[in-house]
């Protein structure tokens, strides 16, 4: 398992690497779900893994897929999310990044991916990370063949406590360089709710640890927000759909204002 050497690494068991939701979307929102899923190939006799370890917050960001399909229905947005779990690779690393298949998440080690082969973490990168990032830049690409734009939504959860410390926060809303304002503008109008406590670039700063949002945003000065929601408040149907208005509002809200048509 962990030092198997293959030049293929998923079967015909196996899910394909990303999954398109509502592709017939139409407004300029593009959702991505780098952590949203947390399958395992089947080679890789789930990592070493307990079905419990593999439900946690090291393996899967709990709630997203749900919460993405929801906004995207209340956006009329694509949503492209990750299958594979971020314990296989990291979909928001650099596939040459070593914390990218990481032997050890959260005090968990991962015996699966203890003594990989070049070959082995090759194909990981190869058959999961790449398709990934190529169809979001497809995506991209196509929108701006055609004249239209592109706002980038990357929908994240977190847990409420990591290592004895509480997270106050109900969501965070991340950022760093490149085309800010759609970020900002969600965190301000998020914030004008009053009714839930939200992070400036917290529980998690943006930095040059993220992949996704700086390499499909920066470059091409694509406007993004980075969103992290806490696990227990998307836990369920009630709290993702919720979570999905909320979300939705301050979106649309903040499109508006970047358009010159806010307050």
């Amino acid at each position: 398992m962990a030092g198997r050497k293959a030049d293929k690494l998923l079967g015909p068991d196996d899910p394909v690497p990303f999954e398109i939701f509502n592709a017939a979307g139409t407004s300029p929102f593009l959702l991505v779900g780098d952590h949203a899923g947390a399958a395992v190939p089947r080679a890789l006799d789930d990592l070493g893994l307990t079905s419990h370890d593999l439900a946690r917050h090291i393996a899967v960001d709990i709630g997203v897929v749900e919460l993405g399909r929801h906004l995207a229905l209340q956006l009329d947005a694509v949503f492209v999310f990750q299958l594979y779990s971020r314990l296989v690779i990291d979909c928001n690393r650099d596939p040459a990044r070593a914390d990218a298949v990481p032997e050890v998440s959260d005090g968990t080690p991962i015996p699966g991916n203890h003594g990989l082969t070049r070959a082995a973490r090759s194909a990981r990168v190869v058959e999961i990370h790449s398709p990934y990032h190529r169809v979001i830049g497809e995506l991209i690409d196509e929108r701006r063949a055609a004249g239209e734009s592109t706002l980038l939504l990357s929908l994240h959860s977190f847990t409420p406590a990591m290592h004895g410390l509480v997270r106050p926060w109900d969501v965070g809303i991340l950022h760093w360089l490149g085309n800010t304002g759609l970020a900002l503008a969600m965190r301000d109008r998020l914030a004008d709710k009053r009714d839930i406590t939200v992070g400036d670039n917290v529980p998690y700063a943006m930095d040059d640890t993220d992949y996704t949002v700086p390499r499909h945003a920066f470059s091409h000065g694509i406007a993004y927000a980075e969103i992290e929601v806490r696990q227990n408040l998307i836990s369920n149907l009630a709290g993702q759909k919720s979570w999905a208005r909320r979300l939705g509002d301050a979106a649309r809200e903040a499109q508006a204002m970047l358009n010159g048509k806010g307050e």
